[in-house]
């Protein structure tokens, strides 16, 4: 009896050694765009407005396949044009997130770098906000905000050495954008009760320890 839990204790500890040993903290940063689509993100990132960064975790699981949570600082966006007659600007709505994806990944392991695929279901809480371009819209929008974010995206990305990603992935927030139990005094409700929640492109580089 003493020998199998000597065996199971040395096997659990080298399969936490094991696991320790293939897994890699890291950081990362990166632009994030309001555009759905390739051609309108490359202009969109000329106006460096939205942005993500924090730190990551990467674990090995073998055959190709990892997962890696990261807590970030997200910056996300959406322009819902002219709101305000009297007004001739866009409104643009900002929210700061902070946000926990967890990027689930498959690649073969080329030696000197590994493309890889993944998915990345993520949820997130909205701690700022900056909307810009309609004052009498301003206030009721950002109290109107659902505030708990969540989505996924997709994506595929490059590693080099074991020690550096660089990814892009496309992204939707799930659900609604505001809520429904909150009526604006100055606009009409339905003009924006409606609008497609945050969705873009984002491009990030990460260096693994």
């Amino acid at each position: 009896m003493k020998r199998i839990i000597t065996i199971l204790a040395v096997a659990a500890a080298s399969l936490f050694l094991a696991a320790k040993a293939q897994a890699q903290p890291g950081i990362v940063a990166g632009l994030t765009s309001s555009k759905a689509d390739i051609s309108s993100a490359i202009e969109d990132v000329k106006n460096i407005a939205l942005y993500h960064a924090g730190i990551t975790y990467k674990v090995d699981l073998g055959l190709g396949f990892a997962i890696q949570p990261s807590l970030l600082y997200q910056v996300k966006g959406a322009n819902l044009g002219e709101l305000d007659s009297a007004s001739d600007s866009d409104f643009k709505l900002k929210s700061g997130f902070v946000e926990l994806p967890v990027s689930i990944q498959w690649g073969p392991d080329l030696m000197a770098f590994r493309p890889y695929v993944f998915a990345e279901p993520f949820v997130g809480y909205q701690i700022t906000s900056s909307d810009k371009g309609a004052a009498t819209f301003n206030d009721w929008t950002k109290q109107a905000k659902n505030k708990l974010e969540y989505g996924f995206g997709v994506g595929g990305g490059l590693e080099i050495a074991s020690h550096l990603q660089i990814s892009v992935q496309w992204f939707k927030n799930l659900g609604k954008m505001f809520g429904d139990d909150v009526k604006s005094p100055e606009a009409t409700w339905s003009e924006v009760k409606d609008v497609k929640n945050f969705q873009g492109i984002k491009v990030t580089l990460g260096i693994l320890f």
